[in-house]
C-alpha cells in the first residue's frame, strides 16, 4: 500500500533523476505551476516584460507630441502689424486724356490670303509653302522688288520641297495646328526664317470661308510656345540676363490675335556692377524694315530723352501686314 502511494505521488519518468517531477524540464514546469490534489492547475504570476529602450524612447516622444497638441485651443494668433495700403497717385491730373493714338501701331492688322482655299475650310489640307508663296506674290515690294528687304527669303522658297541639303534651306518651318480662336477648329501657326536671324511667326484661320492671317510678327526669337489658346514668344533683350516675353491672344472683337501681354523678365544673373549694357537700340530689335517707321511700336515707347538701351519696345509687325494689304 505504501509503495503504491509513493509511485503515484512521485511518478518517476524515464531518464529522470529520481526526484519528484522527473527531469530538469519538470523542475522548470513546477516553478511556474503547481498541481493540487484535485488535479487543477494554478499558475503563478510572471515577472512583467520590459520594452526595449529604443522602442520606449520613440513611444515617449510620440506621447509628448500628442500631449503638447492638446494644449492648443485653436485660437488665432497675431501676425504682426499690417502695412498701410497705398493707392495709386495720378500724376499731372490737369492734362486732358488722349482720345486717339499718336501713331497707328497696326496691332489688329489682318490680311486675307487671296487664291488659297481648302475643302470644308480644313486648314490642315493647305500646303504651308503655297500660303507663303501667295503672300510673297501679293507683296512684291518687300520680297521681289529691286530694293526688297526679304529677297533672300523669296529666293529660298524655290528650295522648299527639294530633297537633301537644298530642301533644308527652305525658310518655311513646320506648321503647327491648334484652336486659338475658340471656334472648335484648328488654326495654323507658321514660322518663316528671315534674314539677320529673324523669325516671322504667323497665325492663319478661316473666316467666312476665306483664309485670313490674324497674327504676324517678326523678331529675333529665343523660343515660341503654344499654351492653351495663346502664342508665347520669348525674345532677347539688350539687357544681359533679361528677356522679352510677349503673349498673343485671340480677341473676338477685332478678329485678330493681339499682344495682350508684353513684359521684360529676368532669366539669368544680373549684370555685374560697373559692366554697361549693350547700347543696341530696341527699335532695331522690334521694327521690321518692311514696315513704315511711323508704325514701329518701338517709336511709341522710346522717349527721345531716354537712352535707347533702357527703353523696352513692344511687338513689331510682320512685313506681310502692311497698311495697303490690311483687311478693312
Amino acid at each position: 500500500m505504501i509503495h503504491s502511494r509513493l509511485a503515484r505521488g512521485l511518478r518517476l519518468r524515464p531518464g529522470g533523476t529520481g526526484r519528484p517531477g522527473g527531469s530538469d524540464q519538470s523542475d522548470r514546469t513546477r516553478r511556474t505551476s503547481r498541481t493540487s490534489r484535485t488535479g487543477r492547475t494554478r499558475r503563478t504570476a510572471q515577472p512583467p516584460r520590459t520594452l526595449p529602450r529604443a522602442v520606449a524612447a520613440v513611444l515617449a516622444a510620440v506621447l509628448a507630441t500628442v500631449l503638447a497638441g492638446c494644449g492648443d485651443t485653436g485660437a488665432l494668433h497675431g501676425a504682426g502689424a499690417t502695412p498701410t495700403a497705398v493707392g495709386p497717385t495720378r500724376l499731372w491730373p490737369q492734362l486732358p486724356p488722349a482720345a486717339t493714338p499718336a501713331i497707328d501701331y497696326g496691332e489688329a492688322d489682318t490680311e486675307t490670303v487671296e487664291g488659297v482655299t481648302a475643302p470644308g475650310d480644313d486648314i490642315r489640307a493647305l500646303d504651308p509653302v503655297a500660303v507663303v508663296r501667295a503672300q510673297v506674290a501679293a507683296h512684291p515690294k518687300e520680297y521681289t522688288g529691286p530694293h526688297a528687304e526679304y529677297a533672300e527669303t523669296a529666293r529660298l522658297l524655290a528650295d522648299c520641297g527639294q530633297p537633301g541639303a537644298r530642301g533644308r534651306k527652305c525658310p518655311v518651318l513646320r506648321a503647327y495646328y491648334r484652336d486659338l480662336t475658340g471656334d472648335g477648329k484648328a488654326d495654323m501657326v507658321l514660322g518663316i526664317r528671315f534674314p539677320a536671324h529673324q523669325l516671322a511667326v504667323r497665325v492663319y484661320t478661316f473666316i467666312g470661308h476665306r483664309l485670313v492671317q490674324v497674327m504676324g510678327t517678326a523678331d529675333s526669337v529665343v523660343s515660341v510656345e503654344l499654351a492653351g489658346r495663346e502664342v508665347i514668344i520669348r525674345s532677347p533683350s539688350t539687357l544681359p540676363g533679361y528677356e522679352f516675353r510677349t503673349v498673343w491672344s485671340w480677341d473676338p472683337h477685332q478678329n485678330a490675335m493681339l499682344a495682350t501681354r508684353d513684359e521684360i523678365l529676368r532669366v539669368g544673373p544680373p549684370t555685374p556692377t560697373g559692366t554697361p549694357a549693350p547700347a543696341r537700340s530696341p527699335s532695331a530689335r522690334r521694327s521690321s524694315p518692311a514696315v513704315p517707321p511711323a508704325r514701329s511700336p518701338s517709336a511709341r515707347q522710346a522717349s527721345p530723352a531716354v537712352p535707347p538701351a533702357l527703353s523696352p519696345a513692344a511687338h513689331r509687325a510682320s512685313p506681310a501686314l502692311s497698311p495697303a494689304a490690311s483687311t478693312p
